[in-house]
Protein backbone atom coordinates (compact mmCIF):
# COMPACT_ATOMS: atom_id res chain seq x y z
CA UNK A 1 0.00 0.00 0.00
CA UNK A 2 2.83 2.37 0.86
CA UNK A 3 4.54 1.93 -2.50
CA UNK A 4 1.26 2.35 -4.37
CA UNK A 5 0.59 5.64 -2.61
CA UNK A 6 4.18 6.77 -3.18
CA UNK A 7 3.88 6.07 -6.92
CA UNK A 8 0.60 7.99 -7.10
CA UNK A 9 2.10 10.95 -5.22
CA UNK A 10 5.12 11.04 -7.54
CA UNK A 11 2.91 10.77 -10.63
CA UNK A 12 0.60 13.53 -9.38
CA UNK A 13 3.63 15.72 -8.64
CA UNK A 14 4.92 15.34 -12.21
CA UNK A 15 1.46 16.03 -13.66
CA UNK A 16 1.15 19.21 -11.60
CA UNK A 17 4.67 20.26 -12.63
CA UNK A 18 3.87 20.00 -16.32
CA UNK A 19 0.35 21.39 -15.98
CA UNK A 20 1.70 24.63 -14.47
CA UNK A 21 4.34 24.95 -17.19
CA UNK A 22 5.06 28.69 -17.29
CA UNK A 23 4.79 29.16 -13.53
CA UNK A 24 7.01 26.13 -12.97
CA UNK A 25 9.52 27.60 -15.44
CA UNK A 26 9.68 30.84 -13.42
CA UNK A 27 10.35 28.91 -10.22
CA UNK A 28 13.03 26.80 -11.88
CA UNK A 29 14.79 29.84 -13.34
CA UNK A 30 14.94 31.73 -10.05
CA UNK A 31 16.04 28.64 -8.14
CA UNK A 32 18.66 27.92 -10.82
CA UNK A 33 20.02 31.44 -10.39
CA UNK A 34 20.18 30.91 -6.64
CA UNK A 35 22.02 27.61 -6.95
CA UNK A 36 24.33 29.10 -9.57
CA UNK A 37 25.35 31.89 -7.19
CA UNK A 38 25.88 29.39 -4.36
CA UNK A 39 27.97 27.18 -6.64
CA UNK A 40 29.95 30.19 -7.83
CA UNK A 41 30.72 31.06 -4.22
CA UNK A 42 32.12 27.53 -3.80
CA UNK A 43 34.47 28.05 -6.74
CA UNK A 44 35.47 31.56 -5.64
CA UNK A 45 36.18 30.24 -2.17
CA UNK A 46 38.38 27.50 -3.62
CA UNK A 47 40.30 30.07 -5.70
CA UNK A 48 40.80 32.38 -2.73
CA UNK A 49 41.90 29.50 -0.51
CA UNK A 50 44.43 28.37 -3.11
CA UNK A 51 45.71 31.95 -3.51
CA UNK A 52 46.01 32.45 0.23
CA UNK A 53 47.80 29.12 0.64
CA UNK A 54 50.18 29.99 -2.18
CA UNK A 55 50.90 33.38 -0.63
CA UNK A 56 51.41 31.84 2.80
CA UNK A 57 53.93 29.42 1.32
CA UNK A 58 55.89 32.31 -0.13
CA UNK A 59 55.71 34.54 2.93
CA UNK A 60 58.41 34.26 5.56
CA UNK A 61 60.35 36.41 7.99
CA UNK A 62 63.69 37.33 6.46
CA UNK A 63 66.45 38.36 8.86
CA UNK A 64 69.19 40.33 7.11
CA UNK A 65 72.56 40.62 8.85
CA UNK A 66 75.20 43.30 8.68
CA UNK A 67 78.21 42.40 6.56
CA UNK A 68 80.45 42.21 9.63
CA UNK A 69 78.23 39.72 11.49
CA UNK A 70 80.28 36.69 12.64
CA UNK A 71 79.06 33.45 11.13
CA UNK A 72 79.09 31.79 14.55
CA UNK A 73 76.65 34.35 15.95
CA UNK A 74 74.37 33.86 12.95
CA UNK A 75 74.28 30.10 13.49
CA UNK A 76 73.61 30.66 17.19
CA UNK A 77 70.56 32.73 16.25
CA UNK A 78 69.53 30.07 13.74
CA UNK A 79 69.66 27.42 16.48
CA UNK A 80 67.63 29.64 18.83
CA UNK A 81 64.97 30.17 16.17
CA UNK A 82 64.76 26.45 15.38
CA UNK A 83 64.05 25.87 19.06
CA UNK A 84 60.89 28.01 18.95
CA UNK A 85 57.64 25.98 18.76
CA UNK A 86 56.23 28.49 16.23
CA UNK A 87 59.03 27.89 13.71
CA UNK A 88 58.80 25.14 11.11
CA UNK A 89 61.94 25.85 9.07
CA UNK A 90 64.97 28.16 9.09
CA UNK A 91 67.09 28.50 5.93
CA UNK A 92 70.55 30.11 5.98
CA UNK A 93 71.88 32.08 3.00
CA UNK A 94 75.54 33.02 3.14
CA UNK A 95 76.99 36.27 1.79
CA UNK A 96 78.41 34.43 -1.22
CA UNK A 97 75.08 32.78 -2.02
CA UNK A 98 73.31 36.14 -1.64
CA UNK A 99 75.74 37.68 -4.13
CA UNK A 100 75.18 34.88 -6.64
CA UNK A 101 71.40 35.28 -6.39
CA UNK A 102 71.73 39.06 -6.73
CA UNK A 103 73.77 38.69 -9.92
CA UNK A 104 71.23 36.26 -11.35
CA UNK A 105 68.29 38.57 -10.59
CA UNK A 106 70.04 41.47 -12.31
CA UNK A 107 71.71 39.57 -15.15
CA UNK A 108 69.99 41.85 -17.69
CA UNK A 109 70.85 45.04 -15.80
CA UNK A 110 74.38 45.82 -16.92
CA UNK A 111 74.52 49.15 -15.08
CA UNK A 112 73.87 47.48 -11.73
CA UNK A 113 76.41 44.74 -12.45
CA UNK A 114 79.06 47.28 -13.42
CA UNK A 115 78.46 49.22 -10.20
CA UNK A 116 78.82 45.97 -8.26
CA UNK A 117 82.14 45.21 -9.97
CA UNK A 118 83.54 48.56 -8.90
CA UNK A 119 83.14 47.67 -5.23
CA UNK A 120 86.12 46.18 -3.49
CA UNK A 121 84.10 43.63 -1.51
CA UNK A 122 80.74 41.89 -1.33
CA UNK A 123 78.20 44.50 -0.09
CA UNK A 124 75.58 41.91 0.81
CA UNK A 125 75.16 40.32 4.20
CA UNK A 126 74.01 36.84 5.12
CA UNK A 127 70.35 36.19 5.89
CA UNK A 128 67.96 33.74 7.53
CA UNK A 129 64.58 32.83 6.07
CA UNK A 130 62.17 31.81 8.84
CA UNK A 131 58.90 30.01 8.11
CA UNK A 132 56.21 29.74 10.78
CA UNK A 133 53.82 26.86 11.26
CA UNK A 134 50.86 29.26 11.10
CA UNK A 135 50.61 32.73 9.58
CA UNK A 136 49.45 34.21 12.88
CA UNK A 137 52.72 33.12 14.51
CA UNK A 138 54.99 35.38 12.46
CA UNK A 139 54.38 38.31 14.75
CA UNK A 140 55.62 36.43 17.81
CA UNK A 141 58.73 35.38 15.86
CA UNK A 142 59.39 39.00 14.90
CA UNK A 143 58.90 40.02 18.53
CA UNK A 144 61.45 37.40 19.58
CA UNK A 145 63.94 38.74 17.07
CA UNK A 146 63.39 42.37 18.01
CA UNK A 147 63.81 41.62 21.68
CA UNK A 148 67.16 39.85 21.32
CA UNK A 149 70.53 41.37 22.09
CA UNK A 150 71.71 40.44 18.58
CA UNK A 151 69.36 43.14 17.23
CA UNK A 152 69.95 46.19 19.41
CA UNK A 153 70.78 45.29 22.97
CA UNK A 154 74.36 44.24 22.51
CA UNK A 155 77.40 46.40 21.86
CA UNK A 156 77.69 45.15 18.29
CA UNK A 157 74.25 44.30 16.87
CA UNK A 158 74.44 41.84 14.00
CA UNK A 159 70.92 42.19 12.52
CA UNK A 160 70.46 44.86 9.87
CA UNK A 161 66.67 44.56 9.32
CA UNK A 162 63.65 42.24 9.54
CA UNK A 163 61.05 42.31 6.73
CA UNK A 164 58.12 40.93 8.75
CA UNK A 165 55.88 43.99 8.55
CA UNK A 166 56.04 44.33 4.75
CA UNK A 167 54.84 40.73 4.33
CA UNK A 168 52.24 41.10 7.06
CA UNK A 169 50.54 43.89 5.10
CA UNK A 170 50.18 41.64 2.02
CA UNK A 171 48.66 38.77 4.00
CA UNK A 172 46.31 41.04 5.95
CA UNK A 173 45.07 42.70 2.75
CA UNK A 174 44.35 39.39 1.03
CA UNK A 175 42.59 38.07 4.13
CA UNK A 176 40.48 41.23 4.27
CA UNK A 177 39.52 40.87 0.60
CA UNK A 178 38.50 37.25 1.16
CA UNK A 179 36.40 38.11 4.22
CA UNK A 180 34.67 40.99 2.40
CA UNK A 181 33.93 38.76 -0.61
CA UNK A 182 32.48 36.07 1.62
CA UNK A 183 30.24 38.58 3.40
CA UNK A 184 29.03 40.06 0.11
CA UNK A 185 28.40 36.57 -1.29
CA UNK A 186 26.44 35.64 1.83
CA UNK A 187 24.17 38.68 1.47
CA UNK A 188 23.47 37.89 -2.22
CA UNK A 189 22.85 34.23 -1.40
CA UNK A 190 20.37 35.04 1.38
CA UNK A 191 18.51 37.42 -0.94
CA UNK A 192 18.25 34.84 -3.74
CA UNK A 193 17.26 32.06 -1.33
CA UNK A 194 14.39 34.20 -0.03
CA UNK A 195 13.36 35.03 -3.60
CA UNK A 196 13.40 31.32 -4.55
CA UNK A 197 11.36 30.34 -1.50
CA UNK A 198 8.83 33.12 -2.17
CA UNK A 199 8.36 32.27 -5.86
CA UNK A 200 8.12 28.52 -5.24
CA UNK A 201 5.76 29.23 -2.36
CA UNK A 202 3.41 31.16 -4.68
CA UNK A 203 3.76 28.55 -7.42
CA UNK A 204 2.59 25.81 -5.06
CA UNK A 205 -0.21 28.07 -3.83
CA UNK A 206 -1.36 28.48 -7.44
CA UNK A 207 -1.14 24.72 -7.97
CA UNK A 208 -3.28 24.18 -4.87
CA UNK A 209 -5.87 26.63 -6.19
CA UNK A 210 -5.87 25.00 -9.66
CA UNK A 211 -6.39 21.54 -8.13
CA UNK A 212 -9.01 22.63 -5.60
CA UNK A 213 -11.76 20.52 -7.19
CA UNK A 214 -9.56 17.42 -7.25
CA UNK A 215 -8.66 18.04 -3.62
CA UNK A 216 -12.34 18.27 -2.71
CA UNK A 217 -13.02 14.94 -4.43
CA UNK A 218 -10.08 13.29 -2.63
CA UNK A 219 -11.41 14.56 0.66
CA UNK A 220 -14.86 13.10 -0.07
CA UNK A 221 -13.45 9.66 -0.88
CA UNK A 222 -11.40 9.67 2.34
CA UNK A 223 -7.88 10.28 1.05
CA UNK A 224 -5.30 10.76 3.81
CA UNK A 225 -3.69 14.13 4.53
CA UNK A 226 -0.29 12.82 3.39
CA UNK A 227 -1.78 11.62 0.10
CA UNK A 228 -3.35 15.03 -0.59
CA UNK A 229 -0.30 17.07 0.44
CA UNK A 230 2.36 14.75 -0.97
CA UNK A 231 2.12 15.72 -4.68
CA UNK A 232 2.59 19.42 -3.92
CA UNK A 233 5.65 18.83 -1.75
CA UNK A 234 7.08 16.50 -4.38
CA UNK A 235 6.42 19.15 -7.03
CA UNK A 236 8.63 21.53 -5.07
CA UNK A 237 11.34 18.84 -4.89
CA UNK A 238 11.13 18.51 -8.68
CA UNK A 239 11.80 22.24 -8.99
CA UNK A 240 14.92 21.83 -6.87
CA UNK A 241 16.23 18.78 -8.75
CA UNK A 242 15.64 20.29 -12.21
CA UNK A 243 17.28 23.56 -11.12
CA UNK A 244 20.26 21.69 -9.70
CA UNK A 245 20.76 19.65 -12.87
CA UNK A 246 20.60 22.80 -15.02
CA UNK A 247 23.10 24.52 -12.73
CA UNK A 248 25.56 21.60 -12.87
CA UNK A 249 25.28 21.42 -16.67
CA UNK A 250 25.86 25.19 -17.04
CA UNK A 251 28.92 25.04 -14.78
CA UNK A 252 30.68 22.57 -17.09
CA UNK A 253 31.31 24.88 -20.09
CA UNK A 254 31.85 27.93 -17.86
CA UNK A 255 34.54 26.26 -15.75
CA UNK A 256 36.06 24.71 -18.89
CA UNK A 257 36.36 28.17 -20.43
CA UNK A 258 37.67 29.82 -17.24
CA UNK A 259 40.06 26.99 -16.31
CA UNK A 260 43.17 28.21 -18.18
CA UNK A 261 42.52 31.79 -17.02
CA UNK A 262 42.34 30.86 -13.34
CA UNK A 263 45.48 28.75 -13.70
CA UNK A 264 47.32 31.70 -15.27
CA UNK A 265 46.23 34.32 -12.75
CA UNK A 266 46.06 32.23 -9.58
CA UNK A 267 48.92 29.82 -10.22
CA UNK A 268 48.06 26.44 -8.78
CA UNK A 269 44.31 26.09 -9.34
CA UNK A 270 42.46 25.28 -12.55
CA UNK A 271 38.78 25.81 -11.81
CA UNK A 272 37.70 23.19 -14.39
CA UNK A 273 40.02 20.61 -12.84
CA UNK A 274 38.65 21.52 -9.42
CA UNK A 275 35.09 21.06 -10.71
CA UNK A 276 35.74 17.65 -12.24
CA UNK A 277 37.83 16.35 -9.35
CA UNK A 278 35.32 17.53 -6.73
CA UNK A 279 32.19 16.88 -8.79
CA UNK A 280 30.74 14.52 -6.19
CA UNK A 281 30.97 17.14 -3.47
CA UNK A 282 29.64 19.93 -5.72
CA UNK A 283 26.82 17.66 -6.91
CA UNK A 284 25.80 16.79 -3.36
CA UNK A 285 25.79 20.44 -2.26
CA UNK A 286 23.89 21.81 -5.27
CA UNK A 287 21.32 19.02 -5.49
CA UNK A 288 20.91 18.88 -1.72
CA UNK A 289 20.27 22.62 -1.50
CA UNK A 290 17.90 22.44 -4.44
CA UNK A 291 15.84 19.68 -2.84
CA UNK A 292 15.81 21.46 0.54
CA UNK A 293 14.74 24.78 -1.01
CA UNK A 294 12.00 23.17 -3.08
CA UNK A 295 10.69 20.95 -0.30
CA UNK A 296 10.75 23.76 2.28
CA UNK A 297 8.93 26.21 0.01
CA UNK A 298 6.29 23.64 -0.86
CA UNK A 299 5.82 22.56 2.75
CA UNK A 300 5.30 26.16 3.84
CA UNK A 301 2.73 26.73 1.07
CA UNK A 302 0.89 23.49 1.84
CA UNK A 303 0.82 24.26 5.54
CA UNK A 304 -0.50 27.77 4.87
CA UNK A 305 -3.06 27.19 2.11
CA UNK A 306 -4.00 23.53 2.12
CA UNK A 307 -6.19 22.87 5.14
CA UNK A 308 -6.91 19.14 5.31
Amino acid sequence: MFWINAKRIIKSGFVSFWRNGFVSLASVLVMTLTLFVIGSLLFIGAIFDASLTQLKDKVDVNVYFVTTAPEGDIFSLKTALEGLPEVSEVTYTSREEALIKFRKRHENDQLTLQALEELDENPLGASLSVKARETSQYESIATFLQGGEYLAGGTTPIVDKINFFQNKVAIDKLTQIINSSEQFGLVITVFLVLASVLITFNTIRLAIYTAREEISVMRLVGASNQYIRGPFVFEGIIYGIVSAVITLVVFYPITFWLGPTTETFFGEINIFTYYTENFGQVFAIIVGLGVVLGALSSWLAVKRYLKV
